[in-house]
């Protein structure tokens, strides 16, 4: 079980949220939600006019709502934002989204009631999950539409998830034995006004990614033994010329990787060739920046995790609302569209090290890493497969963050269309961890048309994917990359663990 408090949520703890983790909350947090709730009621017992709390909301921020209507303005807002569509949200990111918004709550500037708060805790629990919509947020103002559609739940409207077959969301609560709660004053806002889809998303994909650059040095070191590459431009001296953090440390991998020597190293020791191309010789500077980005976009998406994203803001200690703007995604979607700049130009590499690889012009190497051409094609598809993936990974880098269309009447000026962003980095994502099992496979087929035993560092690499892939004859290629994809998952951790 994994304790919530607002402060100390990180990504892995989010994506073992998001596979199935229960959660408890930080019983100083829930009195500090409380004690933040009393700053609401002593407005409202004041009679003072607050935007959120007794007002409209966007344009009609200058409508006085009266008491007796509080109430029913919290779910005319819920009803009305739930406006998404597009394909639902699958299991794991809904329940990444909503354990993300608790802990934004948990923050104590959101004026709710622990109540909400609870209720959405034992959905979370017990596997209670509203239909979200993917599509419809343009990641200012919150992530407004898909987190309505997550309230409309707890108050027993919309829809939720029943053996994969939606069902109304009051039918759903019914047969866990919960009961929908009437949202008060500010509560509607309260749970919608947040950046959390494009935080969820794109911790998802960070955590995922951080496996994959870790995976992607074993693999470039696998294809240069294959390729009887050097281990000279590796040199820890060159690395301390030109210190970016990143690339020190690729270096440093690859050095521990490969060792001092190996059988191929020692066959190709006074060959002819004065230099590597780049995809093998630069390998610290271009997976390196890629591991910098990954820090930089990381530190902002935890940072993000949590903070308080509402507007207006309650201030227990002064008794104050505020409005502000932390509800911007522009550094959520930032982050995200600098990872998926990362995730194409790791994969554009990758496809350069699988050219080499079975092109016969750039190696010594078989053409297409077969001994039978002709009567076989080898890997010459699966090749064509990676460019595919490459190109469409460089369309996805595009950054969506640096679009913007006024919305809300023209108050919402500039937007950043973060959830744009998250969703697809994860298709980038996606895509990456495929390029990288072609290669993983086409390296390993190249150690053994070698015929030479590579650096030990490789040997659990190796080893796994020899479990899953004998040697080539032709035969289901997308079946090969499936069985060298898992391999990679279980060798990433079998070296966590």
């Amino acid at each position: 079980m994994i304790r919530l408090d607002g402060r100390t949520l990180d990504a892995e703890a989010l994506a073992r949220i998001a596979e199935g983790a229960a959660i408890s909350l930080d019983p100083a947090a829930l009195a500090s939600v409380l004690e933040n709730r009393g700053v609401i009621d002593r407005i409202l017992e004041e009679g003072r006019t607050v935007y959120g709390i007794n007002t409209g909301f966007g344009q009609f921020a200058t409508v006085v709502i009266p008491p007796e209507q509080l109430q029913l303005l919290q779910l005319n807002l819920i009803r009305s934002h739930a406006a998404g569509v597009g394909n639902p949200l699958p299991e794991d990111q809904t329940r990444a989204l909503m354990a993300a918004r608790i802990n934004c709550l948990l923050k104590a500037h959101s004026g709710i009631r622990p109540e909400p708060i609870q209720l959405l805790t034992e959905c979370l629990n017990r596997n209670v999950l509203p239909v979200i919509p993917s599509m419809g947020s343009v990641g200012a103002s919150g992530d407004l539409a898909p987190l309505a559609h997550m309230a409309l739940l707890l108050v027993g409207e919309g829809l939720a998830w029943q053996q994969g077959m939606p069902i109304p969301g009051g039918k759903a609560l019914k047969a866990a034995g919960l009961e929908p709660i009437q949202l008060e004053a500010k509560e509607g806002l309260a749970l919608i006004n947040g950046t959390q889809l494009i935080t969820a998303l794109g911790c998802l994909a960070l955590q995922r990614l951080r496996d994959l650059t870790f995976m992607a040095d074993e693999i470039a070191a696998l294809s240069l033994e294959a390729l009887r590459g050097s281990r000279a431009p590796f040199d820890a001296r060159i690395h301390a010329a030109r210190p970016h953090p990143g690339q020190v440390e690729v270096a440093a991998n690859l050095r521990r990787i490969l060792g001092d020597s190996s059988a191929i190293a020692d066959s190709h020791r006074d060959c002819h060739r004065v230099q590597d191309a780049y995809s093998l010789r630069c390998l610290p500077q271009v997976h390196g920046v890629a591991r910098d980005a990954l820090r930089f976009a990381g530190d902002i998406l935890e940072r993000e995790l949590n903070s308080a994203t509402d507007n207006p803001m309650i201030f227990t200690d002064t008794q104050e609302s505020r409005s502000g703007g932390n509800f911007h995604g522009q550094y959520p979607a930032f982050a995200c569209d600098v990872l998926a700049i990362a995730c194409a130009d790791l994969a554009s590499i990758s496809e350069r090290r699988q050219e080499r690889l079975v092109n016969p012009a750039y190696s010594d190497l078989p053409a297409f890493l077969t001994e039978h051409g002709g009567l076989e094609s080898g890997f010459m598809m699966a090749h064509v497969t990676s460019a595919a993936l490459v190109s469409e990974l460089k369309g996805l880098a595009h950054p969506a963050c640096v679009d913007s269309i006024p919305t809300s009447a023209g108050k919402e000026d500039h937007v950043s269309m973060g959830p744009i962003a998250a969703r697809k980095l994860l298709r980038s994502v996606e895509g990456f961890e495929q390029v990288l099992a072609i290669e993983a496979r086409m390296a390993l087929e190249g150690i053994r048309l070698v015929g030479l035993a590579p650096a030990p560092g490789l040997d659990r690499l190796m080893a796994r994917l020899s479990e899953v892939c004998p040697p080539w004859r032709d035969r289901a290629m997308f079946e090969e990359i499936s069985l060298s994809r898992q391999a990679l998952r279980r060798h990433v951790r079998e070296s966590k663990a």
